[in-house]
């Protein structure tokens, strides 16, 4: 069932969710402003908020690429696993992007 929404209400939900997005933002660059001492644990645990963004866009993009998952003849897979692998031994993000984009490449062309 499809619902119709007017211009209105769509460009009051973008304008709401930047609002709300500035304001998140904005109130960690406050936080940290007025703390002096960030304590340790903070600044660990904020260490990690980078890879788990990045793998919450990339895995649904690499296990389910048609909306459903595809673990059997999913190329995207067998790259992503390609690339971990490299990133695993080598620890360069050039060389795991070099190697997870030659597979699929490799994959998709030739295979």
């Amino acid at each position: 069932m499809p619902a119709e929404y007017g211009p209105l209400a769509v460009w009051g939900a973008i304008v709401a969710l930047g609002v709300c997005t500035f304001a998140i933002r904005g109130s960690f660059i406050y936080l940290f402003g007025r703390i002096d001492d960030v304590p340790d644990r903070l600044v660990h645990a904020l260490r990690f908020v980078p890879p788990a963004v990045l793998a919450a866009l990339a895995v649904p993009a690499i296990v389910a690429p048609g909306g459903t998952v595809a673990l059997v003849g999913n190329e995207r897979l067998l790259a992503g696993i390609v690339a971990a692998a490299a990133t695993w031994y080598v620890e360069d993000v050039f060389a795991t992007i070099v190697a997870g984009m030659a597979t699929l490449w490799l994959l998709r062309f030739v295979v």
